[in-house]
């Protein structure tokens, strides 16, 4: 009876009641999706001020502007490293597998793809950047708007700083309601079994198994090469820093379940930052990586995108010779950054694609409608997985991790909640002071 204590244990226990009740049940999915939605919700109502209290108190207590500067141009390096890469794999996968060959085109409901087709011809990558930089800071807190929340938090960060001893009073204050924000998500984070039971009765009662059938070898082949991108390349990278990829997933086994529940990487955003606190990273490390990694970096979206174009060429026979395909690899890098904070993006930036690349039929995608929602699992799960090994590679690169403290938490024992915080934000404000 004890394992039934532990949150992972029960959010397993909420995934699989949740398929129970959505395959026998199926009428009733939209009660799941209520559910499912109510816990994302409660969680979303955390990552604006989370982001903006960490990464502010992180840069205004370290003292060091250049240092986040670093930090974060380390990190874009990082991230378009890794997604290409990531790509490439997705690439070499499908055509060695070739999930496309056989696969019927009959029947195909084009008009399910006509928003996403027409949303793409509005996609522009200027139009990101821009989107970037807050016109209105309060309506991108009331939005949710992650990246304007964190150049926000980043400008504030520094002002701050400048103000010396001046400001470090309401570094301390921040640093407070910090700790608080983090009891509250203590508090939503025990409905995670709920949340996740909601989710997975939704999607298996409106899309059901027979979804899988028809495009069993295209979800298989992804999650191949998603589980060989996890477990080598990811894992070879925190290898080179002399640290353990099982013992990290370990660690965040209750997310990686959440997110399986929940089928939102962001379900667990607020989670990460805090644990990622817990094992010795930097605060300013992990207000700065972790928002900005939720839009560069997803790992798991590039696989599947470089999969996508390249299965609906198989699927309508149209050949692509190596330079064609690394053409589309360079697309998809443009591509993949364009569509953020656009509802179905995924589609949106295929859509977008195929029609940049003009030899692969943009009617394939309604292949890929049935199955995009289990296919999320494990785009999520690697995207989320990504930007926690990208945290933890950052702060080591950087030294701003306590590996004494990393081990300890990491195989198992939890440092006290009173040293989390403490360790670097506060001794930065009392030395200042």
């Amino acid at each position: 009876m004890k394992y039934l204590k532990q949150l992972y244990v029960q959010v397993l226990i909420g995934v699989v009641l949740g398929i129970l009740a959505g395959f026998l049940f199926p009428s009733y999915n939209n009660v799941g999706k209520m559910i499912g939605e109510g816990y994302i919700n409660l969680i979303k109502m955390l990552i604006a001020p989370l982001i903006f209290f960490t990464a502010t108190v992180g840069i205004a207590g370290s003292g060091n502007m250049g240092k986040a500067g670093r930090i974060g141009g380390k990190a874009i390096i990082y991230f378009e490293i890794v997604s290409t890469v990531a790509m490439i794999l997705g690439v070499l996968v499908v055509n060695i597998l070739k999930p496309g060959v056989g696969v019927s085109t009959q029947n195909l409901a084009v008009s399910s793809i006509d928003s996403y087709v027409q949303s793409s011809k509005d996609v522009k990558w200027s139009d990101f950047i821009m989107h970037i930089i807050p016109s209105n800071v309060v309506d991108s807190f009331a939005k949710g708007e992650i990246l304007q929340v964190l150049v926000f938090s980043v400008l504030f960060g520094i002002g701050l700083g400048k103000l010396g001893a001046v400001g470090q009073s309401l570094v301390v204050t921040f640093d407070k309601i910090n700790k608080v924000l983090f009891e509250v998500l203590n508090m939503i984070t025990i409905l995670s079994p709920l949340g996740a039971f909601g989710g997975m009765m939704y999607t298996m009662g409106k899309f059901g198994f027979s979804t899988l059938v028809v495009l069993g070898k295209l979800m298989l082949t992804f999650y191949l090469a998603a589980g060989f991108f996890i477990f080598v390349v990811l894992g070879l990278i925190l290898k080179y820093y002399k640290l353990n990829i099982f013992k990290l997933l370990g660690f965040i086994k209750e997310e990686i379940l959440i997110v399986v529940g929940s089928f939102s990487s962001e379900s667990v955003l607020s989670n990460l930052m805090y644990k990622l606190e817990e094992a010795g990273c930097d605060p300013s490390v992990v207000g700065l990586v972790i928002p900005t990694g939720y839009s560069f970096n997803l790992d798991g979206t590039s696989i599947y995108l470089s999969m996508a174009v390249i299965f609906i060429a198989q699927v309508f026979n149209v050949p692509l010779d190596i330079w064609q395909q690394v053409t589309i690899i360079g697309v998809l890098m443009v591509t993949s950054k364009g569509a953020g904070g656009i509802s179905g993006s995924g589609f949106v930036v295929l859509a977008s694609s195929l029609a940049a690349i003009k030899v692969i039929p943009v009617e394939g995608l309604a292949l890929l409608i049935g199955v995009d929602r289990f296919m999320s699992q494990g785009r999520a799960i690697t995207n989320m997985i990504g930007n926690t090994i990208a945290t933890v590679v950052i702060a080591k690169n950087e030294n701003m991790i306590d590996m004494n403290i990393y081990h300890r938490v990491v195989n198992g024992k939890r440092a006290n909640k009173s040293n989390v915080y403490p360790i670097t934000t506060i001794d930065a404000v009392s030395k200042a002071l």
